[in-house]
């Protein structure tokens, strides 16, 4: 049998307002989140949205984490499209290996049901 755990979050980001500090430029804020500047733009991993009462709604992965979040709260075909005000929280882990990220997502897809995940659901 294999063992499979759960990769730790290296960065979590989460819904807040800028407090400008002296001469800080503005970010403009998407969907409330003003930290995407923590996302690495050139490595991959797997990602995680959470609600107010940290319900799991979604897992993705990527190769290059930043624009593929991004890209969740900007097109037209993400399957949260219609739940883009839900996500409060983005938990981010770093994974290298294309199998290891694609093996962590169907495993986190179906161990916490993710509410917004529609393929590789085997728990239905």
């Amino acid at each position: 049998m294999i063992n499979i755990k759960e990769p730790a979050a290296d960065i979590t980001i989460t819904q807040r307002k800028q407090v400008i500090e002296n001469d800080e430029a503005p970010i403009k804020p998407i969907y409330g989140f003003i930290d995407f500047h923590e996302i690495p733009r050139d490595k991959g991993g797997i990602f995680q949205f959470y609600n107010e009462r940290d319900e799991l709604l979604f897992v993705g992965k990527a190769r290059k984490l930043r624009q593929r979040i991004k890209k969740h709260f900007e097109d037209t075909v993400s399957p949260i499209k219609n739940h883009r005000n839900e996500v409060k929280k983005i938990t981010v882990s770093i994974v290298e290996d294309p199998t290891d990220r694609e093996i962590y997502e169907t495993y986190l897809i179906n161990t916490k049901q993710a509410k917004y995940n529609v393929d590789k659901v085997f728990y239905k």
